[in-house]
């Protein structure tokens, strides 16, 4: 049976522990996805960048992003070149996103977002 919430995310990343465990305090059966184990498909990360632009998933203020030579990083100039780039190197993506059983995703984690966003789709 596939759980409802899906996690989108990397296992060893310290924020998606911290997004996973609080998820099991509150008692929500979610599914992980991760990026590396299972990879990331051109269409979910259309889906993603779709609801929450890529402005939003792109993280560039990260390792990854910082070890990009910087012609890679200039040249992310629109969702596509984005979209392109995240393919390459899912640790870009902002972690975790999060899809709610309507589809709703959130992205990031802060207990604050979550409960409020957990009471939102409830």
């Amino acid at each position: 049976m596939t759980a409802l919430w899906v996690m989108y995310g990397i296992k060893n990343c310290d924020t998606i522990k911290k997004a996973r465990r609080y998820l099991e305090a509150a008692d929500i059966n979610c599914e992980f996805h991760d990026y590396r184990a299972s990879g990331l498909s051109d269409a979910l990360l259309s889906q993603f960048i779709d609801q929450l632009s890529y402005q939003t998933l792109l993280n560039t203020r990260g390792t990854t992003w910082r070890k990009l030579p910087e012609a890679e990083r200039e040249a992310v100039t629109d969702s596509e070149s984005a979209k392109a780039l995240m393919l390459t190197h899912p640790a870009l993506i902002k972690r975790p996103v999060l899809r709610a059983p309507d589809g709703t995703l959130l992205v990031g984690f802060s207990e604050a977002a979550y409960q409020a966003f957990l009471q939102e789709k409830s």
